[in-house]
């Protein structure tokens, strides 16, 4: 407590080193250099302790790209080290060991942060470094430093300057203080003073972007913040605000403020030529209401020309929907929609359908067992049997006919649908008498799907079984068929079914849920092709919608990128599907199973000292856990900064984002050309 008493008298204080003539100031960025690549090597097999040499290392290229190291490693034993790096003369090394300590994420870096917070000098470079300071306490500070933090105000920064307002620019020091709050945020760390911090700085149609929109997403990401008080100043905020990606996180946060006023704004906001993105968010902003109070507009959106838009209000009646309208979602579903919207649909009226309109429900699930036997598209057929796992008494068609299914997405879906037929509320007064004999019928359904060696529906099963409030722990006398599905499988291709199975293994062993297994090394990084890229490489995903070109990161990402070109030298992607898609938020593609599950038999590391998450058309390496990215990527919608710094972004969409946004589920990679 007594450091954040303190925080701003600290800020205030502290040495600055500015470069000297007698060093060298310039990093420069060339992959063929061997002594980089034998740093990268390091890193990427995990040797922080032959990474500690090039801290002294007279270059900065050296000393920088070994303190980034530790920013993908995340090892905790870097960190004196790397705080001594603070005083480093090269702005770019300095905040590359502020932007490592931040990602290790131990509270005792916070301190050693604090202590290198800069006061003015003449180099005038040091808010960028203060900034990036800043952002680096909120990844791992302690509640005693977020109350000062959160109390910093404009004045403050300007005294922390020693100059006038007009002599210097406060944007980075601003937007650090935003990201900073963001990130305590994330961590589950608010404090009333920060959240009014964050309305002011989001809702200020002075300040730039940059230090808008990490104060926007504060108020779409943090949780139990009441809001209720700004909501005059978000609604004003939402009617100037031209920046969608500012607009569609300040529609998420008015939702919260939970007013009638904020009702009435964003329903007055909705207009056909809205960003889709913004309406995406809009509607799931409107659950924070009385679903009689909205119901009527997200009704409407349902024919919405744009398919995020319509996928999204189907969403809405899934999850939000009530049983004396259920009936009008099953009518809604035959109109002339997409399938997805459809089906989404049909969803929602076997949700919350009540078992005694038998008739109805009948209808439902005749027309979804017809629409399931006639369907062509792997990603339609998977959809109907999820809807069908609303009903829980459909659970022994769903074993009969998809279980046995040649694709794989469907034959996951199924183990998806049993787990959503044993979620009911009551599971003894849904399937009566027999409710005993069905339990154990469930339970055998679950140990066939581990037993089959599918990881998808193992790994899915597994997740079921371990549901506590599903008892199936007295039903099972032997976990062998546990330990030889862990046995069976390929490590590290599935390592991520292996880290399911074992955690349900520890479930009934009474143990507590163990640590995901970690990936040894087993990948290198091929120089000869990453080192040989052109300074600006490019590709082009080639789609059943258009083209998308990419700008490939090396510089960021040399193992990911050099892994991808591998993969697309050698046709991998060539008609494999963007087998998810979130609306406003990614498509994801790669899977060699169509389901999320599938991988080859390696791992590649994770690189996560590239860029935010700060704008839409990023590409990222979709992963169960750092370290285990192999084939599969995305492309975000829009900024998503709550994926900073767990996720590798290996390049940026150049053209074609309008492309990214038709993108359905489903649509296949035609191929990927290397523009060089």
């Amino acid at each position: 407590m007594r450091k954040a008493l303190h925080f701003l008298l600290l800020l205030l204080v502290g040495s600055c080193m500015p470069p000297t003539e007698d060093v060298i100031t310039e990093v420069r960025s060339d992959l063929a250099d061997t002594t980089l690549q034998r740093i990268l090597d390091f890193q990427d097999r995990q040797l922080s302790d032959s990474l500690y040499s090039y801290f002294r290392n007279l270059d900065p290229t050296y000393r920088k790209a070994a303190i980034l190291s530790f920013a993908s490693t995340k090892d905790p034993a870097g960190i004196d080290s790397l705080a001594k790096m603070l005083k480093d003369p090269v702005l770019e090394v300095r905040t590359a060991a502020a932007y490592s300590l931040g990602q290790i994420g131990e509270e005792r870096a916070a301190a050693k942060l604090l202590a290198a917070y800069e006061r003015y000098d003449s180099t005038n470079v040091w808010p960028v470094f203060n900034g990036a300071v800043l952002e680096a306490i909120g990844r791992c500070g302690s509640e005693d430093f977020l109350k000062g933090l959160a109390s910093m105000s404009q004045f403050s920064i300007y005294a922390a300057m020693g100059v006038t307002p007009v002599s210097t620019d406060t944007t980075p020091l601003l937007a650090g203080q935003a990201w900073a709050l963001y990130r305590y945020a994330l961590r589950g760390f608010t404090r009333p003073e920060g959240t009014k911090r964050m309305v002011d700085l989001a809702t200020r149609a002075d300040l730039p972007v940059e230090v808008r929109l990490p104060a926007a997403n504060y108020l779409l990401r943090a949780r139990e913040i009441n809001l209720e008080e700004y909501s005059p100043d978000i609604i004003a905020a939402l009617e100037n605000e031209k920046d969608p990606n500012v607009l569609m996180a300040l529609v998420i946060g008015l939702g919260k403020c939970k007013t009638p006023e904020a009702r009435e704004a964003l329903l007055g906001f909705w207009k056909p030529d809205l960003d889709y993105r913004v309406k995406c968010n809009l509607i799931r902003a409107l659950t924070n209401f009385e679903y009689e109070e909205v119901q009527s507009l997200v009704f409407t959106a349902l024919d919405d020309s744009k398919l995020p838009v319509a996928k999204t209000a189907a969403t809405y009646f899934l999850n939000n929907g009530i049983p004396n309208e259920a009936r009008s979602y099953w009518v809604k579903a035959k109109d002339s929609l997409h399938w997805e919207v459809q089906l989404t649909l049909y969803a929602a009226a076997n949700r919350h359908l009540p078992n005694t309109m038998s008739q109805t429900k009948g209808s439902i699930n005749y027309e979804l067992r017809q629409r399931f036997e006639t369907a062509t598209n792997a990603y339609e057929k998977a959809a109907v049997i999820l809807a069908m796992g609303e009903f829980g008494w459909n659970y022994r068609y769903i074993k009969e006919m998809a279980f046995p299914a040649d694709d794989e997405v469907v034959r996951t879906a199924s183990i998806i649908a049993i787990g959503q037929a044993l979620a009911v509320e009551d599971f003894r007064k849904y399937y009566g008498a027999g409710y005993r004999r069905i339990r154990l019928e469930f339970r055998d359904i679950l140990v066939e799907a581990i037993e089959n060696g599918d990881p998808g529906m193992m790994a899915e099963a597994a997740g079921v079984l371990r549901r506590p409030n599903l008892f199936f722990k007295g039903t099972i006398d032997s976990l062998t068929f546990l330990e030889n599905a862990l046995a069976n499988l390929e490590l590290p291709k599935e390592i991520e079914t292996w880290n399911a199975v074992n955690e349900t293994l520890a479930f009934f062993k009474g143990e507590d849920a163990p640590e995901a297994r970690k990936v040894i090394w087993n990948h290198p990084i091929n120089w000869d092709s990453t080192a040989t890229l052109p300074l600006n490489p490019k590709a082009t995903i080639r789609t059943s919608k258009g083209a998308v070109v990419l700008e490939l990161l090396p510089l960021e990402a040399a193992g990911t990128v050099s892994n991808f070109v591998s993969l697309v030298r050698s046709g991998f992607y060539d008609g494999l599907s963007f087998h998810r898609v979130v609306p406003n938020f990614v498509i994801q593609g790669g899977c060699p199973r169509g389901d999320g599950y599938g991988a080859l038999d390696y791992t590649i590391r994770s690189e996560l000292a590239g860029p935010r998450f700060d704008r839409e058309g990023r590409v990222g390496m979709a992963s169960s856990g750092n370290h285990t990215e192999c084939t599969q990527f995305f492309i975000t919608h829009s900024p998503t900064p709550h994926l900073d710094g767990n996720y590798t972004i290996f390049a940026n969409v150049l053209e074609g984002m309008e492309i990214v946004h038709e993108i359905e589920t489903g649509n296949k990679i035609l191929g990927i050309d290397l523009n060089f």
